[in-house]
């Protein structure tokens, strides 16, 4: 299934993109798409049921916003330095363990909705990236198969960076992640059974029209089910928990000087093979 939240930022309905393309209203159902849902077999299987009757109610997406995927997100866990290529081009050593870093839930935004450049920024990154949307409470799994079991879902992420403040300000990385609006999500969630193997997807990403990254969870350091059962050795994932699972070559930052940082007015568009596409255009904080 392809879930989705659509109207106005805070006041989102709950919604379903059926096998035919059409928008149907989920909120008769379910009050939300939210980790109360993601971990309610019943319901899940209720809005399967529904989907396959044709009989949901039709909406308008003629000019509707598409808000984030999830709503009521406790925390958004990102996995840095985690595609062999972008450890290249950074220069960086392939890390023996995952790097974690985490983005409040305050910076997730829709897929379409402006991202702003931040105050005093020189430096803004982009970074398409494939979202694991938890769905069962996850404890020290044992293993990657069992990981698998507690994933609802995937999603496109943006993890917007700026690197000035990530890298070169002192302390850890979170002044460069958690910038106002720096985590576009969506448009949908995809029902892990509906995706597959989550190794076999591509991503890209464009700006101005130029596509600047073009790669694939193949060439991931640490795969969905390690960074699943990895996280879950020091932190509890709830359902609607995100996870970020990072980046492929082809940032500003790796890039030749002079670095095409992210300026005001940039149009970033991005997609990951089954999950739809993001577009933004940058404004100014």
């Amino acid at each position: 299934m392809k879930l989705l939240r659509v109207g106005t930022a805070g006041a989102e309905r709950p919604a379903l993109l059926d096998a035919e393309g059409v928008l149907r209203d989920l909120s008769e159902l379910v009050p939300d798409i939210d980790g109360a849902l993601l971990s309610d077999d019943a319901a899940l299987d209720r809005i399967r049921t529904a989907a396959g009757s044709g009989e949901l109610p039709v909406l308008d997406a003629d000019g509707l916003r598409v808000g984030p995927p999830v709503g009521r997100i406790g925390k958004v866990v990102c996995i840095g330095l985690n595609y062999h290529d972008h450890a290249q081009e950074t220069g960086a050593e392939p890390p023996a363990e995952p790097v974690i870093f985490f983005k409040a839930a305050d910076t997730v935004v829709g897929p379409y909705d402006e991202v702003l450049v931040p105050r005093g920024s020189v430096k803004t990154d982009w970074e398409v990236e494939l979202a694991v949307v938890i769905g069962r409470t996850a404890r020290y799994l044992a293993s990657g198969e069992e990981a698998l079991t507690h994933v609802a879902g995937y999603a496109v992420a943006h993890d917007v960076s700026e690197r000035e403040f990530q890298i070169e300000r002192g302390g850890t990385w979170d002044k460069g992640k958690n910038c106002e609006t720096f985590n576009p999500l969506g448009p949908w969630l995809v029902t892990a059974d509906e995706v597959g193997d989550p190794q076999g997807l591509g991503l890209k990403l464009w700006v101005n029209g130029e596509l600047r990254q073009d790669g694939s969870t193949a060439d991931q350091i640490f795969g969905v089910a390690e960074v699943v059962r990895y996280v879950s050795q020091f932190m509890t994932l709830y359902p609607g928990d995100v996870i970020n699972t990072g980046t492929p070559a082809g940032v500003a930052m790796g890039m030749a000087e002079p670095k095409p940082f992210l300026r005001v007015g940039d149009v970033v568009e991005l997609e990951v093979s089954g999950l739809g596409r993001q577009r933004q255009v940058f404004g100014s904080a």
